[in-house]
């Protein structure tokens, strides 16, 4: 992400978002990641947020990256044990075959759309042959920013399909569902989990 605005509201409003996100238990999507990466697994935390999807990795058991482009972000994370946070954008990714699994919930829906192949394949690159990716994104069309300001890019579920699939990528079964998001909207959602 490096939408300087986007940032700037995720690093005044961490602790609202994290507010908003928290959970004491991993919800059925992760629960169902983690359970499916090899024991001990390295993970990246793409996007990461307050990091409560790392803390539930770490919490399994798992080597944990945690990386943001916010700075209020990253040191929300860094507080959870096994957590290793960095302030990062998507482009820092240039490893190679080091990871077993990556997840981006919800975080590269604020990357432009023409970055999207870009990313997907430095994605692709980074994970180990037969690597979990997981990617959630808001539904829909075109891009825009939301009542805070935050820049939003749409997508259908036959186009994320698509740039998967371009990228190398063998998409799971999509999820579909709608929540409540910082702005206080209801937005519908689709999430997927597909092996590098």
């Amino acid at each position: 992400m490096s939408d300087r605005e986007t940032i700037r509201i995720y690093d005044s409003r961490a602790e609202d978002y994290a507010r908003v996100t928290a959970s004491d238990a991993p919800d059925a999507t992760l629960r169902a990641f983690i359970e499916a990466l090899p024991k001990g697994a390295h993970v990246l935390d793409l996007g990461c947020g307050p990091g409560l999807s790392a803390r539930h990795m770490a919490a399994a058991g798992h080597q944990v990256e945690a990386w943001d482009a916010s700075t209020a972000m990253v040191d929300l994370a860094a507080a959870h044990p096994g957590v290793a946070a960095r302030k990062a954008d998507f482009d820092a990714l240039d490893a190679t075959t080091a990871y077993d699994g990556i997840w981006a919930n919800f975080s590269l829906l604020h990357a432009p759309r023409d970055a999207m192949p870009r990313h997907l394949s430095a994605i692709h690159r980074a994970l180990k042959p037969g690597g979990l990716f997981h990617v959630g994104v808001k539904t829909g069309t075109g891009s825009k920013r939301d009542d805070l300001g935050r820049l939003y890019t749409y997508y259908t579920e036959a186009e994320l399909s698509g740039l998967l699939r371009d990228a190398g990528f063998t998409p799971g079964a999509f999820r579909h569902g709608e929540d409540l998001g910082l702005d206080n909207v209801m937005a519908p959602w689709i999430t997927v989990t597909a092996h590098a």
